[in-house]
């Protein structure tokens, strides 16, 4: 492999992590906010009060997006492998 391979790789590499890992961060990031904001309106300063329904919406959103999340990481890995066995 040619250094330009290598950062192609690393590159199309960087990019899936992106795409795979927000989504739940979008939803984390979402969720936060409402329970911040909730929190601020009442004067509830609880923390269980944020954990609890931002780790729910964690879980509900890696149940809903897996399927996009594995597609995407199996088509990287084929494009490496195809790489590879290309030399």
């Amino acid at each position: 492999m040619t250094p330009t391979d290598v950062v192609d790789v690393a590159r199309e590499a960087i990019w899936v992590l992106l795409a795979v890992a927000s989504p739940v961060m979008l939803v984390a990031l979402g969720v936060g906010l409402v329970v911040a904001l909730i929190q601020a309106l009442t004067q509830v300063q609880e923390m269980t009060l944020a954990f609890v329904p931002k780790i729910l919406a964690i879980f509900l959103s890696l149940i809903l997006f897996f399927p996009f999340m594995i597609t995407s990481m199996i088509d990287l890995m084929e494009q490496i492998t195809q790489r590879i066995s290309a030399l």
